[in-house]
């Protein structure tokens, strides 16, 4: 297994991964483009196919006196093929982006999980934290 960024040439993997159906793979790839410097993908590939994915989005936070370059990240999409599951795929693309994470110096990294991977991402050195809070709009 390979563990890499992801690269133009990987767009239709990451579509498929998705669920992003043909008609809408051109703006797919648009929208890939475009947040290329905040929104970073990596793939496992095994035998030269992508069986997996991850993306690490790059934000950053308002500067203060102590810091004026105050940058985090936050996972989003981590997806493996169901035929591939269970084999560490998901961990080694947790690795190569908290290793990006490190290399970048970014304060912290949070994920959304559901609540099946909740064990998944604490066993990859997540822990939960009592100041992340979160609001949803409520329907009108």
């Amino acid at each position: 297994m390979i563990v890499r960024r992801a690269s133009a040439a990987d767009v239709a993997a990451l579509a498929e991964l998705r669920g992003i159906d043909g008609d809408n793979l051109s703006a797919y790839a648009d929208w890939v483009g475009a947040h290329a410097d905040t929104h970073l993908p990596f793939v496992a590939e095994i035998d030269g196919h992508v069986v997996g994915a991850a993306w690490l989005l790059l934000a950053q936070r308002v500067p203060s006196n102590e810091s004026l370059d105050r940058w985090y990240g936050d996972i989003q999409s981590v997806e493996v093929r169901e035929e591939h599951r269970n084999r560490g795929i998901g961990g080694a693309l947790m690795a190569a982006i908290l290793t990006e994470a490190r290399a970048r110096r970014l304060l912290h990294v949070t994920v959304h999980s559901g609540r099946r991977a909740v064990d998944f991402y604490l066993r990859n050195g997540f822990s939960h934290h009592r100041q992340i809070l979160i609001w949803e709009p409520t329907a009108s």
